[in-house]
């Protein structure tokens, strides 16, 4: 029977490790809401640059004839990081920091150009075709066999569940017990009392964004590796749906963007294995729209309290 408990696992596994990927994505948007109050909306495209930046980095290290899987992935993850994260701290610098004390539509719209302008900067440096890379990652772990259907983790799987689950750990720690995770907890709170308290407001806000765009490129870095495929648009579809994954967790909830992303990684693919493939993306939101009717902060998202 095609529909039977293994294809149900198998399901379960392939939509953990692509909301592992969302989960990344949508931190970067909630951080940046939680602290001020914006969304950035080209962060989507921070996504993008940190999966062609990994493909570049793979693309070398095989020209540099670099053969050893665990070096080269650990090079090219500290690159993609580093180099997309001077991409993020770009887009803080240029979109966002000359507009903060603007009216709030205008930071907004300065992002959409951002996101359209980075789009059109890796088409024009790299094309708009598909680019693609050999699997570099071979191989599985067989979890059930002649049942019918043989249930199987991939070790790529392994690695972006295993990895997101130390990020979050390590980003949770950061934000709970560093002197730069209480100066973004209170921005988040006042930025005029942390400013008064000496928190530098600017710096935190940028290391906001180098962190966001960090992760991001984790993330790129998985997708590459995962799917193989990328191109100048990904940026796009990943941007919004983490987007949503963070607005239905509760967008300014670190928490809340990692269920968020889970949730809608695990919605797309059982959509897609149970129904149609075509219409995940609608299955997807409508379960956003019908979570926002009923709990409009998302899932576990707080309500804004005003103080006057």
């Amino acid at each position: 029977m095609l529909y039977s408990f293994e294809y149900f696992l198998q399901q379960l596994i392939n939509g953990v490790s692509l909301g592992a990927i969302y989960a990344l994505i949508a931190i970067g948007y909630t951080m940046v809401y939680g602290i001020i109050g914006m969304i950035n909306f080209a962060h989507g495209e921070i996504f993008m640059i940190g999966a062609f930046i990994a493909l570049i980095g793979f693309t070398l290290m095989g020209l540099i004839g670099l053969t050893w899987i665990p070096a080269a992935l650990l090079l090219v993850l500290i690159g993609s990081m580093a180099l997309t994260a001077l991409h993020g701290f770009a887009v803080e610098r240029v979109a966002y920091r000359p507009l903060r004390g603007s009216f709030r539509l205008a930071p907004l719209i300065s992002a959409i150009g951002m996101s359209i302008a980075l789009q059109n900067y890796v088409q024009i440096a790299q094309g708009a075709r598909d680019k693609s890379i050999q699997p570099l990652i071979v191989g599985n772990v067989q979890l059930t066999q002649g049942t019918g259907f043989d249930v199987s983790i991939s070790y790529v799987q392994l690695l972006i569940i295993a990895v997101t689950l130390v990020l979050l750990v390590g980003l949770t720690l950061l934000i709970n017990r560093t002197s730069l995770g209480r100066a973004q907890r209170a921005c988040e709170q006042d930025k005029t009392m942390a400013a008064l308290l000496g928190v530098d407001v600017d710096r935190t806000i940028s290391m906001t964004f180098v962190i966001g765009a960090a992760l991001a490129a984790v993330a790129g870095f998985m997708f590459t590796l995962r799917y193989g495929v990328i191109n100048f648009f990904i940026g796009f579809h990943a941007g919004v749906t983490a987007f949503a994954a963070a607005v239905l967790g509760g967008i300014g909830s670190l928490s809340g963007a990692m269920l968020g992303g889970l949730l809608i990684g695990l919605v797309e693919t059982f959509w897609a294995a149970y129904f149609s493939v075509e219409y995940r993306n609608v299955a997807a939101f409508g379960i956003l729209v019908l979570v926002l009717v009923f709990r409009p902060t998302g899932l576990l998202g707080r309500p804004e309290i005003e103080k006057v």
